[in-house]
């Protein structure tokens, strides 16, 4: 066989290689939390009709042990699961099944010892095979940290049921993708996703998830901006051994309540937006599952009854029309480090979909002014979706593209909302 031969099959089998690459990347994945799996009161499918609408590409539930083995060897599924199931499978909302919490019978107990495992690995079997294919990602277990978060002890058990819990899920569910940790911040600073990674859990799950909350840092720690930067130290640290660790954020958010830790409803919203945009800043971020898609309660002062997007009687928050106005850049775009600016309080993020381009800019702190730059605008208004008022969706400003041959300039004036920026002509 010639050399040009081979050379010919070598660059068909890369392109090949790359294309395969390309068809397998999966597109940032933009989730809720429901809440209504168990919930017999709730209007499920208007519920989960709103975040279809608001662009939500997950759902993350529970599947309570204690609902699925009332009593000892008495295993069940209750009608409610699958309507959630159905309801969300049918809307394109890839279901997330958390596995997890003690039953009555064994005293709330964490399976540690074998006498709690063993019953718990036999709801994890039944729960798998009975809920079947619909279901896209298992967690196992949610906050298994929270007892210790810098317990050595504690984290090693948690792998030992990761590794025991695993083959079982993909035995009856080899489609699903299995998540280890729901570590949350007192968990993640003690320590504790170092440990289970260093432990190996990785042999057996798909990637990290995480609930790194912020709220309660503190002034300049509580923000968008102080909390990408821990994320991308976390990114760093755990992907030191060279091999990327993929991380799913699966419990995000600001609570819109009165009172210590809380902000608005107005700030929630422009927090929505800037730390959706900068989580696709971190390649191995692949989706962030806001907590929650409904508030908890109606009590004004109760942190817990505040995290939602659509109020009690499902009413929207400014959050909710924030995340439908961004969704479809958040999931079909990609993120141009190269063309991106990240300084002093300025925020100018480029992101492209192949076809059109866009800048989504904003300024931490006090407003500013700004200039943004294109090529070949022809002097044409300014488009610019505001997320600030996200209702008039992308709109002509009433600046205009200054062009001098090519290059383009446009002065424009940024807030605590980011403006979407179209880039390209014509599209």
């Amino acid at each position: 066989m010639s050399f040009s031969s081979i050379g010919r099959k070598g660059l068909l089998l890369l392109s090949c290689l790359i294309v395969a690459d390309v068809a397998v990347a999966e597109p940032f994945i933009v989730g809720v939390a429901t809440h209504s799996m168990n919930n017999l009161d709730q209007p499920l499918q208007k519920s989960l009709d709103l975040a279809s609408t608001a662009g939500v590409t997950s759902v993350r539930d529970d599947a309570f042990w204690s609902t699925a083995e009332p009593e000892p060897n008495q295993l069940q599924i209750i009608p409610q699961w699958r309507a959630w199931l159905t309801t969300a499978s049918a809307l394109k909302q890839a279901p997330m099944v958390i596995l997890g919490y003690g039953t009555s019978f064994n005293g709330n107990a964490k399976p540690r010892k074998p006498e709690v495992k063993i019953p718990y690995l036999k709801y994890v079997d039944y729960l798998t095979r009975q809920l079947g294919n619909p279901v896209k990602y298992y967690e196992v277990w949610n906050e298994w940290d929270i007892d210790g978060p810098t317990d050595a002890r504690l984290s090693n058990d948690y792998v030992a049921v990761v590794r025991d819990a695993v083959p079982i899920i993909r035995r009856n569910n080899p489609q699903a993708k299995v998540l280890a940790g729901a570590v949350t911040s007192a968990g993640i600073k003690g320590g504790f996703v170092d440990r289970i990674l260093a432990a190996g859990v990785l042999k057996y799950a798909d990637g990290i998830s995480l609930h790194p909350y912020v709220h309660c840092e503190g002034r300049d720690h509580n923000t968008p901006e102080s909390w990408i930067n821990w994320m991308r130290d976390l990114d760093s640290r755990f992907s030191r051994g060279g091999k990327p660790v993929p991380l799913y954020l699966t419990e995000m958010s600001w609570p819109s309540h009165e009172g210590a830790c809380g902000i608005d409803t107005t700030r929630q919203a422009a927090y929505l937006a800037r730390a959706y945009f900068l989580a696709r800043t971190v390649p191995n971020i692949k989706g962030m599952w806001w907590y929650d898609l409904i508030n908890d309660g109606t009590q004004r002062d109760d942190q817990e009854h505040n995290f939602g997007l659509l109020n009690v009687d499902l009413t929207p928050k400014p959050a909710y029309s924030v995340l439908k106005a961004i969704s479809p850049y958040l999931r079909d775009f990609d993120y141009d480090p190269g063309a991106s600016l990240q300084a002093d309080g300025i925020y100018k993020l480029a992101f492209s979909d192949g076809h059109e381009r866009i800048m989504v800019a904003w300024a931490a702190g006090r407003p500013r002014e700004d200039q943004l730059s294109s090529q070949a605008m022809n002097n044409a208004p300014l488009r610019v979706l505001d997320t600030q008022a996200p209702d008039k969706g992308m709109v002509n400003s009433e600046q205009r593209w200054d062009c001098s041959g090519d290059r383009c300039t446009a002065p424009i004036s940024l807030s605590e909302f980011p403006k979407i920026i179209r880039l390209s002509p014509g599209a």
